[in-house]
């Protein structure tokens, strides 16, 4: 099978993560990624992690070296200038009511086309930022479209962004990606939920970690 070629990131989504992503990440929360080497570079692959806040789908989506996609109403797109940002960054449009028949055509396209696809393995936000209850929709894609998965642990972002109304936490939050896993052998159920608990393990281990020391940030940066 040939390996797609992955889709270039735009101009825009090179702005919006030089202007916007990276100081507010790299700044204002002193972030830090470990494990870049194991993203793969080229072809599809399905990004899986924990889910904390409303930050995580931008950090997610500009720390990995390579634009991530998230599924993303319908009615956004229609919104001047934010449509048109969100398009360019990769984001596609999932009609208000869709069933997850329909999120899941549109997320298996995308990935037939060369892009990550991001996927939070609960499927929503969970107040201590760890997978909780993995569903089996990231296991599905994989088994789609032969994709491998890419586990990542966000690291922080449920403390520093929490419940709404609450303020930012200017705390350090940081990302771990682990080594990709393969796609399950079929559909069938047993399968996906086999590879869903694995990249919970796997995920939940990641957190586990904690936070990059110093002496490991001075370390990767030297490599």
């Amino acid at each position: 099978m040939p390996v797609l070629m992955t889709p270039q990131p735009s101009l825009t989504y090179r702005l919006v993560s030089y202007l916007l992503v990276f100081p507010i990440f790299r700044g204002l929360f002193r972030g830090c990624t470990f494990g870049n080497e194991n993203v793969p570079h080229q072809g599809a692959v399905v990004v899986v992690a924990n889910h904390g806040s409303h930050l995580d789908p931008p950090l997610l989506g500009h720390a990995l070296g390579r634009p991530v996609a998230f599924m993303a109403k319908a009615e956004l797109f229609r919104i001047p200038l934010l449509g048109a940002i969100i398009r360019a960054c990769g984001a596609y449009p999932v009609k208000r009511g869709a069933s997850d028949r329909e999120a899941i055509r549109m997320a298996t396209a995308r990935l037939g086309e060369g892009w990550a696809i991001g996927v939070f393995l609960d499927g929503t936000r969970q107040a201590n930022g760890r997978v909780n209850a993995p569903m089996p929709g990231a296991a599905l894609l994989a088994a789609r479209s032969d994709a491998p998965l890419l586990p990542v642990a966000i690291i922080n972002s449920h403390r520093a962004l929490g419940k709404s109304g609450q303020l930012p936490r200017l705390i350090p939050i940081q990302l771990r990606i682990g080594k990709p896993i393969p796609p399950p052998s079929s559909r069938r159920k047993q399968d996906l939920e086999a590879t869903s608990a694995e990249l919970q393990k796997r995920i939940n281990a990641l957190l586990d970690q904690g936070l990059l020391s110093s002496a490991e940030e001075r370390l990767r940066r030297q490599r």
